[in-house]
């Protein structure tokens, strides 16, 4: 079976056919790094790691581009909050990212371009465009370029819209713009309220990029004019994808073959975001179940499915990584099998099928679990599920899970457990007034290392 993709452009799922044989270019926009990530984004992350690692499986060699937005509206807006330099912002939350990452086993990417250092490269840009009629400079006197949206006919072809039907592009004052729909690709420095630093020479006038221009010409720089795909959130499907597109192909640049979107996690039905309020950083989730199980939670459904996120169901994942853990540690095997199940390579060659591809985990698990009660040999099992967990980035002897040991959370688990049960001591000697016993329980406690704190729900433990 040929390896089939959803491509957002045509809404269908197509045989995935590169420009190059044996070859895969892959462009997917990273993030804005003006605040830590929430598991909304590291969602993305783990989707595209997932098609990257499935054509390197596939005998691809990928190039695969992720960049990093590093100067934009809202960075300087959080850092001008913070009272600190915009380039201190970024670069603290690029770091937070590449954490979050590692902590989820993401590759690291073939390269990750950042949008400060390829400002030459977007001025080019927008001078092609100008010199095609595509693009013009304000005559207010900003310094802002905009790209013409009614110059290119083909504009909204991908979000399926028309030109008329569109909101206005709020990315700068529409004073200088002809069409309130035209979006900027050069943002002329207002030096009143922009700090000097947040400025590049050009033709214009100092300003910096807009954000679209920033990945089309990243794009173009390291994958060339036409590449394989293109990926991101599906709420980058319009304004932004569209408008790389349109600005690409007007510059005479083929772009992207095939577009991929993931969907949302979602909270109380709502996109995962900073804005809502409730995001939920990557640290703190971590705090709760290991990066391998938060992982294997997000594999387990299709990228193009919306999570509505709960702790509960997290817990769940958790409960069922760990069962398949068990079985590999009860069948005693740590080298993947050389091939995969046909049931698991048919799922992951249907658009990415990572529903179906965990459900032939659990079922070689449980096989295994049925071949060791009765007494059989079940390492051609455990080889099957390791190769497949491999393939998912989930195998748990990679060496990338140092650090995320499950030995931990099970001695926390079973000092949990413990520690409970003496608490339940203490409080029935409380109940039967025997205050003596329920103090000698404490100071056991408190000899351990652990203080105990009551409170209105309850008793409350901790490491002292």
């Amino acid at each position: 079976m040929t390896f089939r993709l959803h491509d957002t452009a045509t809404r269908e799922v197509r045989d995935f056919v590169p420009l190059e044989a044996g070859r895969a270019g892959i462009y997917v926009c990273g993030l804005t790094v003006q605040a830590e990530p929430h598991v909304g984004h590291v969602r993305s992350a783990v989707n595209f790691d997932v098609l990257r690692r499935w054509l390197t499986r596939s005998g691809y060699d990928v190039t695969f581009i992720r960049n990093v937005t590093d100067i934009d509206d809202k960075i300087l807006a959080k850092a001008e909050e913070q009272g600190r330099p915009w380039f201190n912002l970024a670069y603290d939350m690029h770091r937070a990212l590449d954490r979050a990452l590692a902590s989820i086993n993401v590759l690291p990417p073939t390269y990750e371009p950042g949008a400060t250092g390829h400002v030459p490269e977007m001025l080019e840009l927008i001078g092609e465009l100008v010199a095609r009629g595509h693009a013009y400079a304000a005559e207010d006197g900003s310094g802002d370029v905009y790209f013409d949206v009614r110059s290119w006919p083909s504009y909204g072809e991908l979000s399926g819209q028309r030109v008329d039907d569109m909101q206005e592009a709020g990315d700068a004052d529409p004073r200088g713009k002809r069409d309130p729909r035209d979006f900027a690709l050069w943002k002329g420095w207002k030096k009143d309220s922009e700090p000097e630093t947040a400025a590049w020479p050009s033709a214009y006038g100092p300003g910096r990029p807009g954000w679209h221009i920033e990945c089309s010409a990243m794009a173009g720089k390291y994958l060339g004019a036409a590449f394989d795909i293109h990926g991101g959130g599906i709420d980058l499907q319009f304004p932004h994808h569209e408008n790389e597109q349109a600005q690409s192909r007007a510059a005479g640049h083929p772009f992207a073959t095939y577009w991929m979107h993931n969907a949302w996690i979602t909270t109380s039905g709502e996109k995962m975001s900073k804005s809502l309020g409730n995001s939920l950083l990557v640290p703190a989730v971590l705090q709760r179940v290991r990066g391998i199980e938060l992982r294997f939670y997000m594999v387990s459904a299709h990228y193009r499915s919306h999570v509505e996120f709960s702790f509960e169901a997290l817990d769940e994942a958790a409960a069922g990584f760990r069962r398949i853990e068990n079985f590999l540690e009860r069948a005693d095997t740590t080298e993947p099998a050389a091939d995969l199940p046909q049931a698991f390579v048919d799922a992951m060659d249907d658009d990415l099928g990572t529903p179906a591809a965990i459900a032939v985990v659990h079922d070689t698990a449980r096989e295994g679990n049925r071949l060791l009660a009765a007494g059989e040999d079940a390492t051609g099992a455990a080889a099957s599920v390791l190769a497949m967990l491999d393939t998912l980035g989930l195998n748990p002897h990679d060496p990338a899970w140092v650090g995320d040991d499950r030995a931990d959370a099970r001695l926390t688990a079973a000092v949990d457990a413990l520690v409970a049960g003496l608490l339940e001591q203490r409080a029935k000697a409380r109940a039967d007034k025997d205050f003596a016993t329920a103090d000698a329980i404490r100071d056991q406690i408190k000899a351990a290392g652990i203080e105990v704190e009551d409170t209105p729900a309850g008793p409350k433990w901790s490491l002292s």
